[in-house]
């Protein structure tokens, strides 16, 4: 009887092996956003080759987007806005895991103050990536500052193009949306900041992993382990943000370890427990809830 409990033992360890070892690879594509920092950290830490996930990395949410769209990763990482977009091309498209909630990391910028923007004649120039969360922040800043009226040159670049910029070259009112950590270079280069997604806008962003009904059926194994892997890496950002902030550095342009810190304070993680309140929230916008792993 002991003989055959063994045996048995042996043969389901041998099979549970062979079906991890035999999941196809699943390429995940993201951003540079702090809110994806447990995605680099669980990469650097080599968690992720173990599942055989390939991590792809972009430096905008544009670029991720379009990764996504022409096939070159199987899930992504994004906002509502840019779920929302694909949506009509995909409907099996949702999403499957929570990363957080902006409370401040996404952020506008300008050269000038609100008074002084409500103010001018001249044309402002505003810079953002058009196709992602940018463009619903800079309507809400617009829309509330009563900025409708005024002659806005749309400028569409990549963060890393616009995180480029500088006070000084600027010779026209010059608004900028970007989020953490974007906007560190940025505040260096001169800017200011007059908004966020703090009280100061009222606009909920959510960000996540998408992916289609039918990848999540075929990758079901190493989505659940990634969901484990984020909920440990985000414990360990808690408890060690020193730790944490040496592993996913590279990925965190050149803030510094104090500028980690406060940007932490401009995301509210939700990779556990979702409110009733936020729950209502995310329903009131389009955003499913059912589901989520």
């Amino acid at each position: 009887m002991i003989k055959k409990s063994i045996l048995f033992l042996s043969i389901l360890l041998f099979l549970t092996s062979c079906s991890k070892d035999s999941d196809e690879r699943l390429k995940i594509s993201t951003s540079t956003w702090i809110g994806y920092a447990p995605l680099f950290y669980a990469k650097e830490k080599g968690w992720l080759k173990e599942l055989n996930i390939k991590l792809i990395n972009v430096s905008s949410l544009s670029e991720n987007l379009y990764l996504y769209k022409a096939g070159n990763s199987d899930a992504y990482t994004g906002t509502q806005y840019e779920c929302n977009e694909l949506k009509n091309h995909i409907p099996s498209l949702k999403p499957i895991i929570l990363f957080d909630r902006s409370d401040g990391g996404d952020i506008i910028l300008s050269n000038k103050t609100i008074q002084e923007l409500q103010n001018t004649d001249k044309p402002i120039d505003a810079y953002l990536e058009i196709d992602s969360i940018n463009s619903d922040l800079l309507k809400y800043f617009i829309n509330k500052h009563n900025l409708k009226d005024k002659n806005i040159n749309y400028i569409n670049k990549a963060q890393a193009e616009i995180s480029s910029l500088r006070k000084k070259d600027m010779l026209s009112p010059t608004i900028i949306v970007t989020y953490v950590p974007y906007n560190y270079t940025l505040e260096k280069n001169g800017f200011q900041e007059i908004a966020s997604t703090d009280d100061s806008l009222d606009l909920i962003v959510l960000d996540a992993l998408f992916t289609t009904s039918e990848v999540l059926d075929k990758h079901q194994h190493q989505f659940k382990e990634l969901k484990k892997l984020i909920d440990k890496s985000v414990v360990i950002l808690h408890n060690n943000p020193q730790e944490f902030y040496n592993v996913v550095k590279p990925y965190m342009l050149d803030m510094s370890y104090s500028e980690f810190l406060l940007a932490l304070e401009d995301v509210l993680w939700i990779n556990k427990d979702v409110s009733s309140k936020l729950k209502e929230r995310m329903n009131d916008i389009g955003f499913p809830s059912r589901g989520l792993l």
